[in-house]
């Protein structure tokens, strides 16, 4: 829970950055578009959102995951992507399913599209980012689950060798 917040965190900083990325850029004028301040204020709704979601109850939480899966269904915008990405990555959550969480945010944080990011973009790039992350470490997890439980079954066929063995 505690790398939750601090993530949402960072991105809630990311997110107010966005204004003074456009500051440096070749025929910027140093204000944010219309569509970066709209970005940058859902950004800010989806942390908050999440914050409240992560603090209510099971049956609470399950609402606003059927509530988000209406969402996204009717637009498959990057709101409602992200908004569902983040309560799939809920930990601690019965529903919580980060493969699923991951596939709403490839096509979002792996665009290529001619103008820069912008900050929804971005912070769905930082929490794909931490998902993968996340997912990697649960397999590498289960790979040396895997290895502990060969090595025991070798211990155990050598224990058992000995004892079998006459005297």
């Amino acid at each position: 829970m505690i790398r939750v917040v601090a993530i949402l965190c960072c991105i809630s900083v990311l997110a107010g950055c966005a204004a003074f990325s456009t500051l440096g850029a070749p025929g910027a004028s140093g204000a944010p578009s219309a569509r970066e301040n709209r970005e940058s204020r859902q950004v800010i709704e989806l942390i908050a959102y999440t914050q409240r979601v992560a603090a209510l109850q099971a049956e609470e939480q399950q609402r606003e995951l059927n509530a988000s899966t209406q969402m996204l269904s009717k637009d498959r915008g990057a709101y409602g992507r992200v908004r569902l990405a983040l309560l799939l990555a809920l930990p601690g959550t019965a529903f919580n399913d980060d493969t699923r969480a991951a596939g709403l945010l490839d096509s979002l944080a792996g665009a290529g599209a001619s103008e820069p990011p912008g900050p929804m973009q971005q912070f769905a790039g930082l929490l794909h980012a931490q998902i993968s992350e996340r997912l990697r470490e649960q397999r590498r997890t289960a790979q040396l689950k895997e290895q502990l439980e060969a090595l025991k079954a070798v211990e155990r066929n050598i224990i058992e060798r000995e004892q079998a063995r006459p005297r």
